[in-house]
């Protein structure tokens, strides 16, 4: 098999430039979106989950289209850049309209501009992530790519950090911030250096409206540059002549056959589920329930270990096998959720102990899987001749949003229903609600990653195994061109 020729650094990092605004939405999305409409606007926060739910199986149409257009809509730019032209207005218009809300914003404006920024997002992200996969057939260059994008979109994270990071220091002057961080000290070390400044946390309800913001203004500024970095600097491989054309349905049915992909697929259905489940209740459990005045900093702290960490995770990939990889990243982050169930209000150095670890396995929880799907769907043309990235990248994409949503919704549905008040904290719930609260942001993802592991355990697609395959691939590819 002739060596497949190495990406260039340039043509990574421009591509995965994309990966830095796009990543800046999901972390509002996560974390700050549902307490605002819930705690700021008034909506039921049962009801916000369950609006963001529907929105996102509007995506059960959006995506396979997206995808199945992505494949076969060939234009003078290709089959993915054009998407780049496209789908950012849909989503910049989206997301403005979604973060800067009026105050008399009900559950119609939400469920419709939930709906036009997903279209959006689908547009430039499923075609992009295709594009990704197509740069190089090689095992390990995939993860090359995947993780230049990744560090994109944890640099992207740890920006949106340090926006609400910057809009508590404006609030009280810093003076949460200053209080937590001579309590870590202070417990780290054991060193008393003086009395500690109170800390107050901010209300939450002057937060949620100015962080939402200027984050929507940060976006807006940064995704039209990336796009048109990743337009104009990176090149389409071409799609080869020897490449077959199958419908929709015969390609669902081939991808069905699949073994390797309806494994990762449940993986991050899994995953993604029990990532969500947890994240949506992050802001109560940590200002609440540890007493944390300040989100932006525990968050910017998370993500700076999260960036640190992509090189360590690229190591064991190669060194162990990306699934292997991806195992112990869950085996980690179960015990550091398990462990947050001990906590109880003032444990501050603890607490973000155990969150910048958790921050530390992010980039494996985000990179990992979609480097094994880029080698997945080598199986599926090996067995069919087809280029079908943007379809395999388009199933992946609703499961994800499938388990987003859905995590979201029934976190917000169980701790709402349960008693907790997102707009009086702690003293205005019930103890039930408080429990639940706890249980959910702790448990919660230890029961999914649980199931997750043993379809890691035993993943077929090793390494070795993935390098049969490209050989068989070029193989035939090679002989389908000499008889073209």
């Amino acid at each position: 098999m002739s060596e497949v020729k190495p990406i260039s650094r340039a043509t990574i990092y421009a591509h995965g430039s994309l990966g830095m605004p796009m990543a800046i939405y999901g972390y509002p999305l996560a974390i700050w979106l549902g307490p605002h409409y819930s705690g700021v606007i008034g909506l039921d926060l049962a009801t916000v989950g369950l609006i963001l739910m529907l929105a996102r199986f509007t995506d059960v149409i959006t995506d396979p289209l997206i995808g199945e257009l992505s494949d076969r809509w060939k234009t003078p730019f290709g089959r993915r850049k054009h998407w780049l032209i496209i789908g950012t207005p849909v989503m910049l218009f989206g997301i403005y309209k979604l973060f800067i809300p009026s105050p008399d914003a009900g559950l119609i404006y939400m469920l419709v501009w939930l709906t036009v920024f997903f279209l959006g997002s689908t547009m430039i992200a499923l075609p992009h992530r295709a594009w990704g996969a197509e740069l190089s057939s090689d095992y390990h260059q995939r993860s090359r790519v995947t993780a230049g994008r990744e560090f994109y979109v944890l640099a992207g994270l740890l920006l949106a950090a340090t926006v609400p990071l910057v809009v508590e220091v404006l609030a009280d002057g810093g003076d949460s911030v200053i209080a937590v961080l001579s309590k870590i000290w202070n417990d780290a070390t054991g060193a008393f250096t003086g009395e500690i400044m109170n800390a107050v946390p901010v209300d939450r309800g002057t937060l949620t409206g100015p962080v939402l913001y200027w984050l929507a203004i940060v976006v807006i500024g940064m995704l039209p540059v990336a796009a048109a970095v990743c337009f104009l600097l990176v090149k389409e491989p071409p799609v080869p002549a020897t490449a077959s054309n199958v419908s929709m349905k015969e390609s669902f049915s081939h991808l069905m056959k699949n073994g390797p992909m309806v494994r990762v697929l449940i993986i991050v259905l899994l995953v993604q589920f029990g990532e969500s489940f947890r994240n949506a209740v992050s802001l109560f459990f940590i200002a609440d329930i540890v007493g944390v005045p300040t989100i932006g900093a525990a968050y910017f702290f998370y993500f700076v270990a999260g960036l640190a960490a992509i090189p360590f995770w690229l190591f064991l990939g190669r060194k162990f096998g990306k699934h292997k990889a991806f195992m112990m990243t869950l085996i980690t982050v179960a015990c550091v959720s398990a462990t947050n169930f001990l906590l109880v209000e003032g444990d501050y150095f603890v607490f973000f102990l155990l969150f910048i670890v958790k921050g530390f396995c992010f980039g494996g929880l985000q990179f990992l899987p979609l480097a094994m799907l880029a080698d997945v769907v080598d199986v599926d043309s090996a067995r069919t001749g087809g280029k079908r990235a943007g379809s395999y990248f388009a199933i992946l994409g609703i499961s994800e949003k499938l388990a987003i949503a859905c995590g979201t919704g029934f976190s917000f549905f169980i701790v709402g229903r349960l008693g907790f008040d997102p707009a009086l904290g702690v003293e205005g719930s019930t103890d039930l609600g408080v429990l639940t609260l706890r249980l959910v942001y702790c448990f919660g993802p230890v029961l999914f990653y649980g199931l997750a592991m043993k379809l890691i355990w035993n993943y077929p697609l090793t390494p070795a195994r993935h390098a049969r395959l490209r050989e068989t691939l070029a193989r035939r590819e090679a002989r389908l061109t000499r008889q073209a």
